[in-house]
Parts: structure tokens; C-alpha cells; sequence
């Protein structure tokens, strides 16, 4: 997901309720007041940027995203991560974010462990560029916990009867979760912590005939693996072909945004 260049204003919700959909999936359901301004976009991996204010920093009051980076230093500014929008219900006013935690590092795993009703969330957004295509005979879908709700909600939105196959890696058997769709699809879970391969199990899968569309986010190690083999083996079109690497092992998001950066840049 692209960094936000430049944002003018950041909508203020509130935490209405969270739930614990697995050992380390929270989901977080937001609304209040500001959820009237949320427009959602069509896309199925839609994301908005969460915005943590840094803990000692006075913001201005209203917030306002723009006066901030204008006002005050870069180290002062709201950290900022990205989060698939799962679900958006306008009729009840509630945006659906689900929140990986693996304890007590970073910034929003810990804070959607400990989120109660009330608590303020700051986002922007939403962006977003890939939703399944009528064009498509079949789809592919690949990634790790972090594509999980762009996952989960792209196999919601294909219609009735078309392939689709899902790889997708989490921690352990605890990690699943129960996907609902109206598509002919095949699901497959690998668990980290027995060694599973995701790269390797997209490889294996019985490659069906006519055009296929593929969505493959998540670690950046597999996901350039994967690139390579739908690209130069498959020879798959790129235009119908959306991947990117979410997050690298070993590096925090302001790293992995840097190198990132300079990747493009270089």
C-alpha cells in the first residue's frame, strides 16, 4: 500500500465495540458522528490509514491531519498504518477494521488488544485498487494474516459459481476462520508453525484453463517469489494481477515504507 502523500483531514470515529475472532485477530468496529463523511470506494481490498497520535504531543483541536504535518516535525506526526476495511455497514454506521496482535510489540496490534468502547480512531481514506473482475474465468487468491480481510472480503463479493481458490497462511489450525462465499471456491490453510510454504503451495495448485485474476499480498519475501512465477511461468496479464508486499519479517512499517520508497526511487 502506498504512503499517503498528502492528506487534508483525518475522520474522528469512535470504538464502539471489539471482539477477538481468533487468538490473534481483533476486530475493532468504529463509527459515531464522523462515519457520515466515510465513502466507501467498490474496492474488496479497500484500507484506510489509522493515525496513532505519538503519546506527549499536543495536537491541534479539531484534529486536523494537514495542520499537522504542516505545524509540526515529522517525528511529532501521528504514526500511521494501514488497515483493509472487512466490512462497512452505512445503515448502522460502522466500519469493520481487523487487527493482527502478536503482543506487546509495535503500535496497533497493542492497541486494539486494549481498545474499549469510546476510544478515539483516527483514519483517512479510504484507498484501495482491486476488486474481482467479470472478466476472470477463475480467481487466485494468496497472502498471511495481514491480506486476510481483503481475502475474506473479496470471496464475499464473487458471484455465484465462478473458481476461485484461497492459500492462505496463518500461525496455526486457532488462526482460521470461517469464510463465507457464493463462489465455487477451494480454501486452504497453511499454518506457520509447521513449516508451511506458501509460495510453494500456489506452485503446486492445479493450474486451470482461460484467464485467471490473482490477488497475493502479504510477506515480501513470498510475495516476490510469487510474482516472479505468475509472471514469467504463468505468463499471467499483468493488468489483471494485483500483489504487493504488506510487510517485511524484521523491519517496522517505517522501514518497510522507506525501503520501499527506495525501491521505486532507485
Amino acid at each position: 500500500m502506498a504512503e499517503a502523500r498528502k492528506a487534508a483531514s483525518a475522520t474522528r470515529l469512535r470504538v464502539l465495540r471489539t471482539e477477538r475472532i481468533t487468538p490473534h485477530m481483533v476486530r475493532i468496529v468504529a463509527g459515531g458522528e464522523e462515519i457520515a463523511s466515510f465513502q466507501p470506494n467498490g474496492f474488496t481490498d479497500a484500507y484506510v490509514k489509522v493515525h496513532f497520535r505519538v503519546p506527549g504531543v499536543a495536537y491541534p483541536e479539531p484534529f486536523d491531519l494537514a495542520q499537522v504535518r504542516e505545524e509540526l516535525p515529522r517525528e511529532q506526526w501521528p504514526r500511521m498504518r494501514s488497515y483493509t476495511v472487512r466490512a462497512f455497514d452505512r445503515h448502522l454506521g460502522e466500519l469493520v477494521l481487523d487487527f493482527v496482535h502478536h503482543g506487546d510489540e509495535g503500535i496497533a496490534g497493542p492497541w486494539a488488544a486494549s481498545a474499549k468502547p469510546g476510544d478515539e480512531v483516527l483514519i483517512s481514506g479510504p484507498g484501495g485498487a482491486y476488486a474481482p473482475g467479470e472478466e476472470a474465468d477463475w480467481h487466485l487468491l494468496a497472502g498471511d494474516e495481514s491480506a486476510l480481510p481483503a481475502i475474506a472480503a473479496s470471496l464475499e463479493a464473487m458471484p455465484a459459481g465462478v473458481p476461485a481458490h484461497a492459500v492462505i497462511l496463518v500461525e496455526d489450525a486457532a488462526e482460521e476462520q470461517t469464510l463465507t462465499t457464493k463462489a465455487e471456491a477451494r480454501i486452504t490453510w497453511l499454518h506457520r508453525s509447521r513449516g508451511d510454504d506458501l509460495a510453494a503451495a500456489v506452485r503446486a495448485l492445479d493450474w486451470h484453463d482461460g484467464v485467471v485474476q490473482a490477488f497475493v499480498h502479504g510477506e515480501a519475501a513470498f510475495v516476490r517469489d510469487l510474482r516472479r512465477y505468475l509472471l514469467d511461468e504463468r505468463g499471467m496479464r499483468r493488468d489483471l494481477l494485483s500483489i504487493s508486499g504488506y510487510w517485511r519479517a524484521g523491519k517496522s512499517d517505517e522501514a518497510w515504507r522507506e525501503e520501499k520508497r527506495a525501491e521505486r526511487n532507485a
